[in-house]
């Protein structure tokens, strides 16, 4: 049974280069409460070099690289209307390139997942004894606000693991 569209082949070239990312970005935004530039583009990067050897063809790498775009205009919108913040949107832009379009459903209950849990286990560890290990994050003082960049990136974290371990 094939979970995810993504091929092993793929995801083994990506996952060594976008883990790290997706951690920073976490990290980053447990911190600061911000999803640094540098990570966005980093991700980016990844894509636009990796994405040339891991993608079977340059037709597939083009329409890849139009779910940036697509994602960049949506998430502009979400951020212009305060739904989310900048940096989420240009991170959910700069991740929907290592996507491919069938596997947007299965990419959309991870992240609802991935929301749910960063959520309670952010608020519970907010309010625990935990909270005494990172004393200055930021995130834990933004009354409200919850770091999205902790979800986004075990969201793209998760999904290319699932990619190496089952993917086509």
């Amino acid at each position: 049974m094939q979970v995810v569209n993504l091929t092993s082949y793929e995801a083994w070239w990506f996952a060594p280069f976008v883990l790290p990312i997706c951690y920073w970005v976490a990290l980053s935004d447990l911190r600061h409460m911000k999803i640094p530039n540098k990570a966005v583009l980093a991700l980016t990067g990844v894509f636009m070099v990796i994405g040339l050897i891991a993608l079977p063809s340059f037709t597939d790498y083009g329409w890849r690289l139009l779910h940036l775009l697509v994602m960049l205009i949506i998430g502009i919108g979400f951020s212009s209307a305060g739904l989310i913040g900048a940096g989420d949107a240009k991170f959910i832009a700069a991740s929907a390139p290592f996507v491919p379009l069938s596997d947007l459903a299965l990419v959309s209950l991870i992240l609802a997942a991935s929301l749910l849990a960063g959520l309670a286990t952010h608020r519970m560890a907010k309010h625990s004894p935990l909270r005494k290990l990172a004393p200055d994050w930021k995130s834990w003082t933004s009354d409200g606000k919850f770091p999205m960049g902790v979800s986004l990136g075990a969201t793209l974290a998760i999904y290319m693991v699932l990619g190496v371990v089952f993917g086509g």
